[in-house]
C-alpha cells in the first residue's frame, strides 16, 4: 500500500502545445495542457491519523512569508540542519512529474543515486515535501484540474483535495486568474493538466455508482448516481437527469451544485426491458428546466439468476447513493440460511469481493464497500457501511439470525478483527484472511495511529482513538468462533500478524482455528477467500439465542460506538473514551459482576418475566433488590459514592449510545455544511472554501455528497435532525447563535471562551462538537477560529482519516502547524451532562 507522507513542491511550468494537446475547432473534446516542468523542495509535513497535523509550508503560505520559488531557492532547514532547496524537475515518458537520479536531498551535497520507494514512504527523512506550479493565463476563466498521485493541492492559496491513490477521476472546476496561477501540490510523484470545457456543467460518468440488472428481480426502479461538475460561478438549481434504457426513459430531479463544485447526484433507472445477460448501455441527459445541458452514457451489467450482482441504498450516513454486491445462494431452499459479510482489501471493489466466492447452497453472501475500495479501513464511516449493509441483508434474506458470519481479507481482515471486537455479539463466527489486527502496528496510506506518548496533551488526543486498538479489546473475541487464515510467504501484511493473533486468542482462547497456507502470497488466486475449511467452521457454529445467554464479558471505549452485549449496556462512563468492561453473570434470580469505568449500565430483564424479583450485587457493593415491572423490563444502575443505585432512564440531551460525542459524531447524520456570509471578506470567502475542500474530500474518500449552504439559509425546523458542520465563529456564522448559545465553548473574533478560561489572539482554531438541542441524536461540529490566520488553521481536515482521534474539543493556535502537540491550549471531553469539567480536560501551559 502506497503512504502518502509527502509534501512537494514544483515550479510548474506548461509545455509548448503539440497538435495533439489542442483540440481542432471540429472536435468536441475540450482543449487541455499536460505539465511537464517544476520545482520540488522536500518541506516536511506530518499529516496522518492525528488531531495534530504539522506543515511549514502551509504555515508560511497562511502568515504571508512564503516566498516565490525559484531553482536554487532556499525554503528552510530540515531537523538535520540541511538547507532545503527548490529544484528543477521534469516529467517522464509517463508525464510524472516526480524526484529521479541526481536529485539532490541537501544543498552543496554530491548527486545521489535517487529517491528509492522506501525513501518516498519514509518521506526522506523529513515528511516529503511540495511541487509548485504555474499556469500563466491569458485571461480569467474557468478550468478543470486532475493532478493524480498528491494529497491535496493549493490553487492560488485556495485548499483542494488530492488524489491520493491515483485513481483519475477527481476533476475539480478551479478559477483561474489572468495572468499568473500558483499550484502548491502535496505530494512526491505526480501528474497534472488543465482542461478548458466548452461548457458551463458538465456530467461526468468516470467514477459511476450503478446498480446490477439481475434478471428475474425487481429492476425497473433501480438507483445510480454520478457526478455533476459546476464550473460556473452561480449555483446551479432545477437539474433533472433522464435516462433512457433500451426505451425506458425516468425522469429524477437533483439538489442544488454549489458555484465551482462538483456533486455525485443519484437517479432512477428502468431497467425492466432488458432481457438477455450481458452489457446494457444507459443514456444520460442532463436538463436545466428542462432544456438538455450534456449527456453521457454509462454500462449496466445484466446478470442471469444466480449470478453476483450489484445493489444500491441510500446511506443514512449523508443521504447519498452507495452499493453492496451479493453472491446468491445457490439453493433454492432459502428458509433458515445463513449470511456471510465479506469486507474487501484496500483498492477492491465490493463486487469483486463478491465474485470471488463460489455461490453456497447454504447461504447468501454479501459484500459492504467501506464507502470506496479504500475508503475508511472499515472504521469510523466504513464501519456503518458494514452496518447499513448488515441490516439490508438480514431485512432482505432473511437469515437464520444464529447464522451470521463475518469475514474479509488484507484491510478486510483488519475490518475482521474491528468489527468483530466491536460487536462480538452480531456473529456466530469470524474469519480474518491475510489480516493486520490494528492501525496503531500496520498502518496504511495514511500512516500508523501513534501508540503512546509521553506529553499530555498527546496522549489525550490519542485516547480519541481507542476504540481502534482491538489488541485491548482482545476478550470480547472469547465468545465467538475464529478462524485465522494466512498467506506463509505474504510479504504485503506479513503472516507476523496472524501469529502474534494466535498468541494472544492461544491463552484464553477454546474455539480458535489456525491454518498458514504453504508458500501462500497475499493473493494466492480465489481461494484467498473461498476457503472451504473456513466455511466449514462457519457451519459448524452458531451465535447463542439473547435467552441462553447468562455470562457477559465486554469491553468498549466509546459507547457512542459499541455499548452493548445482548442484555447489558454501558451507557455512560466515568473516563471519556478510556476502556470500560464488564463481567456479568445471571442465574434465575439473581444477577451479579464486576464492573470498571462504568457510571451508568442498563440491563434488560425480559428473560426474568413480569415480576420476578432480582438480587443485583456489582463491585461487592450493597445489594439491589429488584422487582421487575412488565415482561419487557429494563433497569438502569448508576454509580454515585462508590455505590450501584437505581436511576431513571436519562434524558436525550444527556451522553448516551445515542450520542456520546467526539468531534466526528457530528457526521454521522446526513450532514449539512454551514458556511458564514458575516465576517470580513476574506473571512467569508475562506469558510466557502473550506466547506468545498472538505466536501471534495468526503466525495473522494467516502463517495459521498454533501448540502452546502448558506447560514442565512439556515434553519432548525428545514434542516431537522441533521448534522451540523458550522464553518466560522459567533461573529462570523448567523447560525451559531441558533446551534451554539447555550454552549459552554464560545468563539468569536480574537477570543476564545471555554468555562472559566479565555484566550486572547487572531490566529486561534477550534474543532468541537455540540449536541443540537431538540434533537435526539444530532450535534453540531464547530470548524473556526478566532481570525483569519486561526480559520486558515483549521483547514486541514484529518478528521477523514480512518481511525484518526479527535476529542469533543480542541482549541490550538496557528503556530501548531510549526511546533505540533505544544501549540495546542488545550483539549478535552464534556462529561456525560456536556459540561466542561477540569479531570477530563488537559491544557497547555
Amino acid at each position: 500500500m502506497v503512504r502518502f507522507l509527502g509534501i512537494i513542491s514544483l515550479l510548474f511550468s506548461l509545455s509548448q502545445l503539440s497538435s495533439a494537446q489542442v483540440n481542432s475547432p471540429a472536435s468536441s473534446k475540450p482543449a487541455s495542457y499536460q505539465f511537464t516542468k517544476g520545482l520540488l523542495a522536500l518541506t516536511g509535513s506530518r499529516y496522518g491519523r492525528e488531531a495534530i497535523y504539522m506543515d511549514p509550508l502551509a504555515y508560511q503560505l497562511y502568515t504571508n512569508t512564503l516566498k516565490k520559488p525559484i531553482e536554487g531557492a532556499v525554503f528552510g532547514q530540515n531537523a538535520q540542519g540541511q538547507d532545503i532547496t527548490w529544484q528543477t524537475v521534469t516529467a517522464d515518458s509517463l508525464n510524472r512529474i516526480r524526484p529521479r537520479n541526481g536529485f539532490r536531498m541537501g544543498a552543496g551535497g554530491p548527486a545521489g543515486p535517487g529517491i528509492s520507494p522506501g525513501s518516498i514512504r519514509n518521506g526522506i527523512g523529513n515528511g516529503g515535501g511540495y511541487i509548485y506550479l504555474t499556469y500563466s493565463s491569458p485571461k480569467a476563466q474557468t478550468a478543470i484540474l486532475n493532478i493524480k498521485g498528491n494529497s491535496h493541492v493549493y490553487v492560488n492559496g485556495e485548499l483542494h483535495m488530492g488524489d491520493a491513490y491515483s485513481m483519475g477521476f477527481l476533476s475539480l472546476p478551479i478559477q483561474l486568474n489572468k495572468g499568473l496561477n500558483e499550484f502548491y501540490v502535496r505530494g512526491l510523484s505526480i501528474t497534472a493538466s488543465l482542461t478548458f470545457p466548452t461548457k458551463p456543467v458538465l456530467l461526468h460518468v468516470d467514477d459511476p455508482t450503478i446498480p446490477g440488472i439481475s434478471l428475474g428481480g425487481p429492476n425497473s426502479a433501480l438507483q445510480g448516481a454520478v457526478v455533476v461538475i459546476n464550473t460556473s460561478a452561480k449555483p446551479l438549481t432545477d437539474l433533472t437527469i433522464r435516462s433512457v434504457v433500451q426505451g425506458k426513459e425516468v425522469l429524477s430531479s437533483l439538489p442544488a451544485i454549489p458555484a465551482l463544485s462538483l456533486r455525485k447526484v443519484p437517479f432512477t433507472v428502468d431497467g425492466s426491458a432488458a432481457t438477455t445477460p450481458g452489457k446494457v448501455n444507459c443514456a444520460l441527459t442532463l436538463l436545466k428546466n428542462g432544456k438538455p445541458i450534456d449527456e453521457n452514457t454509462i454500462t449496466l451489467d445484466v446478470v442471469a439468476p444466480g449470478a453476483s450482482y450489484s445493489n444500491t441504498f441510500v446511506s443514512a450516513i449523508d443521504g447519498s447513493l452507495q452499493y453492496y454486491a451479493v453472491t446468491p445462494q445457490s439453493s433454492p431452499a432459502t428458509s433458515n440460511s445463513a449470511l456471510f459479510l465479506s469486507v474487501h482489501g484496500a483498492g477492491v471493489e465490493a463486487i469483486g469481493q463478491a465474485r470471488a466466492y463460489k455461490p453456497k447452497d447454504w447461504g447468501t453472501l454479501v459484500a459492504a464497500t467501506n464507502r470506496r475500495p479504500r475508503g475508511f479501513n472499515w472504521e469510523d464511516w466504513g464501519r456503518i457501511d458494514a452496518l447499513e449493509v448488515l441490516s439490508i441483508a438480514k431485512d432482505k434474506f432473511k437469515p437464520n439470525p444464529q447464522h451470521i458470519y463475518l469475514t474479509g481479507h488484507s484491510m478486510g481482515g483488519h475490518g475482521s478483527w474491528f468489527l468483530g471486537a466491536t460487536y462480538p455479539d452480531k456473529w456466530a463466527a469470524i474469519a480474518p484472511c491475510a489480516g493486520y489486527p490494528t492501525l496503531k502496528e500496520y498502518g496504511s496510506a495514511d500512516g500508523v495511529i501513534p501508540d503512546s506518548s509521553s506529553v499530555p496533551v498527546e496522549r489525550l488526543l490519542l485516547r480519541s482513538g481507542n476504540q481502534s486498538d482491538v489488541l485491548k479489546l482482545v476478550s470480547n473475541y472469547k465468545p465467538l468462533g475464529v478462524y485465522v487464515f494466512h498467506g506463509d510467504a505474504d510479504k504485503t501484511v506479513p503472516v507476523t500478524y496472524a501469529r502474534q493473533m494466535r498468541k494472544l486468542l492461544g491463552d484464553f482462547h477454546s474455539d480458535l482455528s489456525y491454518y498458514e497456507y504453504p508458500n501462500g502470497e497475499h493473493w494466492f488466486g480465489n481461494h484467498s477467500v473461498d476457503w472451504k475449511p473456513l466455511f466449514d467452521f462457519f457451519k459448524w457454529h452458531k451465535r447463542p439465542a439473547d435467552s441462553t445467554v447468562n455470562s457477559i464479558d465486554f469491553m468498549t471505549a466509546n459507547p457512542g460506538i459499541s455499548s452493548s452485549y445482548y442484555w447489558a449496556s454501558i451507557e455512560q462512563q466515568n473516563q471519556p473514551l478510556q476502556y470500560s468492561r464488564i463481567r456479568l453473570n445471571r442465574s434465575t434470580k439473581t444477577l451479579s459482576g464486576k464492573t470498571e469505568n462504568v457510571q451508568l449500565l442498563k440491563l434488560k430483564l425480559a428473560d426474568f418475566g413480569e415480576n420476578a424479583a432480582v438480587n443485583i450485587t456489582l463491585d461487592d457493593t450493597t445489594p439491589i433488590r429488584y422487582t421487575t415491572q412488565s415482561a419487557n423490563d429494563s433497569l438502569f444502575l448508576r454509580r454515585e459514592n462508590n455505590q450501584w443505585q437505581i436511576a431513571q432512564k436519562p434524558t436525550v440531551r444527556e451522553k448516551g449510545p445515542h450520542r456520546y460525542g467526539t468531534f466526528k459524531d457530528a457526521f454521522n447524520h446526513r450532514m449539512v455544511f454551514v458556511y458564514s456570509t458575516q465576517g470580513s471578506k476574506e473571512e467569508n470567502e475562506w469558510s466557502l472554501q473550506k466547506a468545498r475542500f472538505d466536501a471534495e474530500t468526503w466525495y473522494y474518500r467516502g463517495n459521498g455528497a454533501v448540502d452546502i449552504i448558506a447560514d442565512t439559509d439556515f434553519s432548525l425546523q428545514k434542516y431537522a435532525n441533521r448534522g451540523v458542520i458550522l464553518i466560522g465563529n459567533a461573529t462570523s456564522n448567523a447560525a451559531w447563535k441558533v446551534l451554539l448559545a447555550d454552549c459552554p465553548i464560545q468563539v468569536e473574533r480574537n477570543l476564545i471562551r471555554m468555562g472559566n478560561q479565555s484566550w486572547k489572539g487572531g490566529d486561534l482554531a477550534t474543532y468541537f462538537v455540540w449536541p443540537i438541542r431538540d434533537s435526539p441524536v444530532a450535534s453540531v461540529a464547530v470548524i473556526g477560529g478566532t481570525g483569519l490566520a486561526g480559520m486558515k488553521a483549521a483547514s486541514a481536515n484529518q478528521y477523514f482519516a480512518g481511525a484518526s482521534g479527535f476529542p469533543d474539543f480542541m482549541i490550538f493556535g496557528l503556530d501548531m502547524l510549526q511546533k505540533g502537540s505544544q501549540g495546542v491550549q488545550a483539549a478535552g471531553f464534556f462529561d456525560n451532562a456536556w459540561n466542561v469539567v477540569g479531570t477530563n480536560v488537559v491544557t497547555n501551559e
